[in-house]
């Protein structure tokens, strides 16, 4: 059940809030010890709060779509009451004393939050292996990895357990498990939405967003996320947008920037051919494809890990003489950070703004990018690395390739399935746009839904 369905069967009374409530913990209940994307599950509090819900609808108080709506949080949002735990031992024990900003804006719009996904350790990975709650699991195949860093979020909303499920971007970590579990997920612009309340990574790579059944979903859920937050020093104040794509939309002459280099160099046939179908699908209902030539996406990936390798480090300074609270992973990642130069960090950032610029420019041409998402279908659980074209590469960088880039530049992305691999795995397209074009890419990406009816992808039975 999507957002939307949801919200219409509520109004017209052929369901209650409490109902699809009992409906998500039943699915958690029989899915979970399965797949394992639930750290902590808050049954009680969201039978009270689905009865407050239904109480206050029945007295004419409607918060609007996402209003009695069961929805999950990837646990690095703070959640009055409740632990944090980031996927680490050293904050399984931490209450947080107050909500997230993405916490409050949610509440506020009356959604249920069941309980808090799992996640790779410190949102620091694209597996989402976790050496201390457990592997998620792939419901499209057990034996796979759903993507990380928000892996649970997405194998919750695959498996049908919720519509939508927070997660957060640093390095694709929104994208790439939307990709590998075959939903909708979108990364906005940086300062869109407020990062106070949520453990940080990269301190000037961090993007919130969610990942839904549609992208539908994901736009009802930016119209309550976006908006300025004065405790986030990196918000940006922008007049409020209604994101929320009409039923038909319309995508004559969008200029849609198709890359002649990079992005089409190492990539599955199958995923080549899947997001081939949606460039030609989206040209059937006008929109012009553009050849363009992209800048260099290599060295701009190899700016984004100095910079993140360098803010992950500083942000867990204080926790790295623990160093048994850390999967092997992440402390080899933190102690590669340690070694970096200061002067390798500013050069790194200097050459950030270079991209940008190049980028502003490539965005005068065309309105968006359309790119695969991930070159691969997921990979399996404990696979250090892949072959595409004959080439063996790391699993890691793989699976980040073609997302990182973006978020060094802050600029938005979503990703959408657009087809399904012979082993039954979801392929997709990522759409990327200029900043704050977060409007065009939903109704692009919606356009593209109702047209191919690919959307959602449900798991192989």
């Amino acid at each position: 059940m999507t957002i939307l369905e949801g919200a219409r069967q509520i109004r017209d009374r052929s369901i209650s809030s409490i109902q699809l409530t009992e409906n998500a913990l039943s699915a958690i209940s029989e899915q979970n010890p399965k797949i394992n994307a639930f750290i902590s599950v808050f049954a009680d509090a969201a039978r009270d709060r689905a009865r407050q819900l239904d109480s206050e609808l029945a007295q004419g108080r409607n918060r609007g779509f996402l209003h009695g709506i069961p929805v999950a949080l990837k646990d690095l949002f703070h959640m009055k009451g409740v632990a944090t735990t980031g996927g680490s031992k050293l904050f399984s024990g931490q209450i947080a004393g107050h909500d997230s900003a993405v916490t409050e804006r949610l509440e506020a719009a009356g959604a249920i939050i069941i309980g808090k996904t799992n996640l790779h350790e410190m949102a620091y990975g694209v597996t989402s292996s976790n050496p201390h709650f457990g592997p998620v699991r792939n419901p499209h195949a057990l034996d796979r990895i759903p993507g990380g860093s928000s892996g649970g979020s997405g194998a919750a909303i695959a498996a049908g357990i919720v519509p939508m499920a927070m997660g957060t971007d640093t390095g694709g970590s929104i994208r790439i498990p939307a990709a590998y579990c075959g939903t909708a997920g979108i990364k906005p612009t940086y300062g869109l939405v407020s990062r106070y309340g949520c453990l940080p990574l990269g301190l000037t790579l961090d993007h919130m967003g969610p990942l839904g059944r549609t992208v539908r979903d994901c736009a009802i859920t930016l119209n309550v996320l976006a908006g300025y937050d004065p405790r986030d020093p990196h918000s940006d104040y922008r007049p409020a947008e209604d994101y929320f794509p009409e039923a038909k939309v319309d995508i004559r002459e969008l200029r849609i920037g198709w890359p002649e280099n990079y992005y089409f160099d190492s990539v599955e046939p199958e995923i080549r051919s899947s997001v081939e179908k949606a460039r030609d699908a989206a040209a059937g209902l006008g929109a012009r494809i553009v050849p363009v030539r992209v800048p260099d996406i290599k060295a701009l990936n190899t700016v984004s890990r100095l910079i993140l390798l360098a803010e992950a480090s500083a942000v867990l300074e204080p926790y790295l003489h623990q160093r048994d609270q850390f999967g092997p992973d992440v402390m080899a990642l933190l102690d590669q950070g340690r070694l970096l130069a200061a002067t390798d960090y500013v050069n790194a950032q200097r050459l950030r703004g270079l991209y940008q610029q190049q980028f502003r420019d490539l965005f005068e041409h065309v309105d968006c990018l359309f790119t695969p998402t991930v070159p691969i279908g997921a990979p399996r659980i404990g696979q250090k690395t892949v072959v595409i074209d004959g080439v063996e590469e790391d699993t890691r960088l793989a699976s980040t390739r073609f997302v990182r880039a973006i978020n060094v530049l802050g600029l938005p992305a979503i990703s959408i399935p657009c087809g399904r691999s012979s082993e039954g795995l979801p392929a997709s397209l990522q759409i990327v746009g200029g900043p704050f074009a977060e409007r065009m890419l939903l109704r692009a990406g919606a356009a593209l839904e109702d047209e191919m009816g690919l959307i959602p992808i449900q798991p192989a039975k």
